[in-house]
């Protein structure tokens, strides 16, 4: 596939969206989410203190903080520059203002399709356009998103919402990306089946998404309990997600998609031939997906299986909605070519 100039900008953005959602895991598993815990200055400055003792703060305001300790149910009076200062955690404010910095590509790489998208409504491509603005417009909210987490002192809805809106902007690169050329890629579809192929990869996709909204449900929990349970081990926590319905639907749940993969992965190869490597990526996410899920449920919330888990999650649902958008071309560019049937009998030669 040769790949044109503006779909590889598409695919700078998409990767610096990709990395932004890994170092967003890493903060929420870390439990750095207040380590700036103003913005957009981190403490009052444009690079965070390394020590305590660097912190001004005059430059602070202290009701911002003592508002936000009341709305996550703390004592507004029990915050001071004396407890601001001894709760002052280096790591945690340096992720998390890491996790700042990587938003700094995704913005200029979306702003630069949006320009390029230009040129190709006059190349006849509006639908591209579209999506490369649908793209800034997403970067703007959630932007405008990420300061209200802060300020929110990371209400959960929130957080979800933020995360969530990643995954879409993700869509919407993709298919800026897929689009952005005069001859989209299309699945190589040589026999019948093609129809039912693309059914079973639709219905994929939608459990995966269902499963992805039962999983952020969980991820709230595992963050409740992470400050209800600071300093303690995290592999105690799976005690307590046991008792929701909620997470037991979501640790189930992920078997009926194993097999839906497999049943993928099975049809793949009558209707395509073969199986190329959009379809083994796909199920081998599906695969990883379900040992990090064991990992978490029978050993522990371990962070680095927390962070793989929601990082491969956006590739999962992105490689899904890729396949679909060629299966769907493949499937169209048949019916299209197909002969027209009549009721007319044909003539006696």
């Amino acid at each position: 596939m040769n790949w044109t100039r503006f779909q590889k900008l598409a695919l700078i953005a998409f990767i610096s969206v990709e990395v932004l959602i890994f170092v967003g895991a890493v903060v929420r598993a870390t439990g750095s989410g207040l380590g700036c815990p103003d913005w957009p200055l981190c403490y009052g400055c444009w690079t965070p203190p390394t020590k305590a003792e660097d912190i001004d703060f005059k430059k602070l305001n202290i009701e911002k903080f003592r508002a936000k300790a009341a709305r996550l149910g703390r004592d507004p009076a029990s915050i001071t520059p004396e407890t601001l200062r001894a709760e002052f955690d280096p790591v945690a404010t340096w992720v998390e203002y890491i996790n700042r910095l990587t938003s700094l590509p995704v913005g200029l790489s979306v702003t630069a399709l949006l320009v390029a998208s230009f040129w190709q409504i006059w190349a006849g491509r509006f639908r591209v356009f579209a999506g490369a603005l649908g793209s800034f417009a997403l970067v703007l909210i959630n932007a405008w998103l990420g300061a209200r987490v802060v300020l929110s002192g990371l209400k959960p809805g929130i957080i979800t919402l933020h995360m969530a809106l990643a995954i879409l902007l993700q869509c919407f690169l993709v298919y800026t990306a897929w689009r952005g050329t005069s001859q989209p890629w299309k699945l190589p579809v040589i026999g019948g089946g093609g129809k039912a192929l693309f059914r079973i990869g639709l219905l994929l996709f939608a459990l995966v998404v269902l499963e992805g909204v039962m999983g952020s449900q969980v991820r709230e929990m595992t963050d409740h309990l992470a400050m209800l349970h600071a300093g303690e081990k995290r592999e105690l926590w799976v005690k307590e997600l046991d008792q929701t319905v909620v997470y037991l639907l979501h640790r189930s749940f992920s078997w009926i998609i194993l097999g839906v993969a497999f049943l993928f992965h099975w049809k793949s190869t009558q209707v395509l031939g073969r199986v190329g490597w959009l379809e083994r990526g796909i199920v081998g996410l599906v695969c990883a997906q379900m040992v990090l899920g064991v990992v978490l449920s029978q050993v522990g919330i371990v962070r680095i299986a927390q962070i793989l888990h929601i990082g491969l999650s956006s590739l999962l649902v992105s490689g899904l909605f890729l396949w679909l958008l060629g299966s769907h071309r493949a499937t169209r560019a048949k019916d299209l070519s197909a002969p027209m049937e009549t009721d007319a009998p044909s003539p006696v030669v």
